[in-house]
């Protein structure tokens, strides 16, 4: 009797647990698996238009990393980096490292889903699994991308210079504004590990090479015989040439970042602030080598999936946009 009693109640618990969590997914929290049952190809058909575009463009995937990044830096994972609504396209190109191409790339995927399940899938949800599978497809991390966004129905161009960080930040900036974001001084070395693809301009570093205190000087914590390299590509002024962010290995994702600025070559004074903090110091150190690889991609995925929870709109807060670049 007392045996069939306790079976009851743990019954009964389970239950209730199976029916909190039913009701946390009704009411539009993230979870991986979001839409296994309103659209169950969903994460294939973004996987496929993405492997094809960086099978032929392999230089596309850093811009699509960095879209999903600056999405939920400036208003939170909400889509809001896509929008036309409020700026043009000329603006959008001004914020580094985004293209007119890796917008087309985001409509091609979104469009086919449309065709699938119309009105299902968000443009949030796009770029977060589009983030992920820019990485696998150039043999990097993967890991499994928590769905469930809306979109957002604003988007200023101010907002998005004001909570970018600038590659000019130091390691307090820095900190500060990761923390703002939930973050921590882990996710942030981690996530800047994304810097082992794609390129800059050099507008973006060139203080560093000709007048880093306003006195013509360079600055000393970039090694010097990487700046004489640099000089070679980079001219004073130079508005339009492209820089490999980790020379070599740009189109690779992979943890040859942190040897770069271990080494006093990182490109940005960003990448170089690292070294200026004990622990983001301690994590680029411990990833020098190779072996080093396999714990990065795990901490790539794990702080992706921390960095898409900023912001997000669930439920019914937002809406699911037809079209990427509008709202409905």
């Amino acid at each position: 009797m007392a045996t069939s009693k306790l079976f009851s109640y743990l019954f009964l618990q389970l239950t209730f647990i199976l029916f909190v969590l039913d009701l946390a997914n009704a009411q539009g929290g993230l979870n991986v698996g979001f839409y296994a049952k309103s659209c169950p190809k969903a994460e294939d058909i973004v996987k496929k238009v993405i492997f094809q575009t960086i099978s032929t463009t392999p230089s596309l995937a850093a811009p699509l990393l960095r879209m999903h990044f600056h999405d939920c830096f400036v208003r939170g994972c909400e889509g809001s980096i896509l929008l036309n609504s409020s700026t043009n396209q000329a603006e959008k190109d001004a914020i580094p490292n985004l293209s007119l191409r890796g917008f087309q790339i985001i409509d091609k995927a979104k469009s086919a889903l449309e065709k699938a399940c119309p009105g299902v899938v968000s443009c949030a949800d796009v770029l977060a699994i589009t983030a992920r599978d820019v990485v696998s497809a150039l043999n990097g991390a993967h890991w499994n991308v928590e769905t469930g966004r809306r979109d957002g129905r604003v988007s200023n161009i101010t907002e998005a210079f004001m909570n970018l960080l600038p590659p000019t930040a130091n390691i307090t900036i820095l900190k500060a504004g990761f923390a703002r974001k939930g973050l921590s001084a882990k996710d942030l070395v981690v996530l800047s590990g994304g810097h082992t693809i794609g390129t800059s301009h050099c507008t973006a570093f060139s203080n560093r090479l000709y007048n880093f205190t306003g006195k013509g000087d360079t600055d000393p914590t970039l090694d010097p015989n990487y700046i004489a390299r640099l000089k070679l590509k980079c001219k004073p002024n130079d508005q339009k040439t492209l820089v490999e962010m980790d020379p070599g290995s740009f189109k690779t994702f992979d943890q040859t970042y942190f040897t770069l600025v271990s080494k006093r070559r990182g490109l940005f004074q960003s990448d170089a602030a690292l070294l200026d903090d004990s622990e983001t110091k301690a994590y680029v150190q411990s990833h020098v080598a190779a072996v080093g690889k396999s714990s990065f991609f795990k901490d790539f995925g794990v702080s992706m999936v921390n960095m898409g929870r900023i912001g997000v709109l669930t439920g019914n807060a937002g809406e699911i946009r037809k079209v990427c670049s509008k709202i409905n």
